[in-house]
């Protein structure tokens, strides 16, 4: 009777995970979704309350999934030193600097607002694992989904830096255009001008190197299995 309530418990409690995680990634989203909106359209989020307050809110979730997530787990100590990184990327620093009347440049107040999408990246690891029918499908997928919301985000940063400064970043599309050529290492007539523009042009490079090995083994996997299948197909 006792293993078939803790059973049930915990098949429960899978279920709020599982519900949490998808929410925020939905949020998440939400929050891709107007960064895009107000960089394309050059709108300063600082004078926009109402992006403070949804921000305010969406990272207070955040941080409550991380608490109660906490008082869930079985091994606290575990859990608060592999994870505790998601508490920090859960603090809405916007909301405390503009409460506090703390000035910054307007880039530094561009980066913070990526800050909260970094808890979005260990559940969506968590959701394509549901959706993947092996370790290496789930590891491929997640690195791949990782790594166009990296080309993207970089664009996005590039454009804002650089197209005041840079002749040559004159469109959004000038900014994704060097993202893509960047991360596949063959690089574009496009060239950074700002020092934080240069450091995004090395991460690209570095992660666009590190896609092939893992390109390799996830084809290598397929190979295998499709032989071990053909094999057994043609047993007598």
């Amino acid at each position: 009777m006792g293993k078939k309530i803790i059973g049930g418990w915990r098949n429960y409690e899978s279920r709020i995970y599982g519900i949490l995680h998808i929410l925020i990634l939905l949020l998440s989203v939400f929050l891709i979704i107007t960064i895009s909106i107000d960089t394309f359209c050059n709108i300063s989020f600082l004078n926009q309350g109402n992006y403070m307050e949804i921000q305010l809110w969406i990272c207070s979730f955040f941080m409550f999934d991380f608490l109660l997530e906490f008082v869930l787990s079985d091994h606290k100590w575990k859990y608060l030193r592999n994870r505790f990184i998601f508490f920090l990327v859960s603090i809405p620093y916007l909301n405390i600097f503009s409460y506090l009347n703390l000035n910054f440049s307007s880039e530094t107040y561009y980066f913070l607002r990526f800050i909260p999408l970094v808890r979005s990246g260990y559940a969506l690891a968590i959701v394509v694992g549901w959706l993947s029918y092996n370790k290496i499908s789930s590891l491929f997928i997640s690195y791949v989904t990782m790594l166009m919301a990296t080309v993207y985000f970089s664009s996005l940063i590039f454009f804002v830096l650089e197209h005041a400064v840079n002749p040559m970043v004159t469109r959004y599309t000038d900014a994704l255009w060097w993202a893509f050529m960047d991360v596949t290492t063959v690089g574009s007539n496009i060239y950074a001008v700002t020092a934080t523009g240069k450091i995004l042009s090395v991460v690209l490079a570095a992660l666009g190197m590190m896609m092939f090995p893992i390109f390799t083994v996830y084809v290598t996997s397929l190979l295998q299995k499709f032989n071990a299948q053909d094999k057994e197909t043609q047993k007598p």
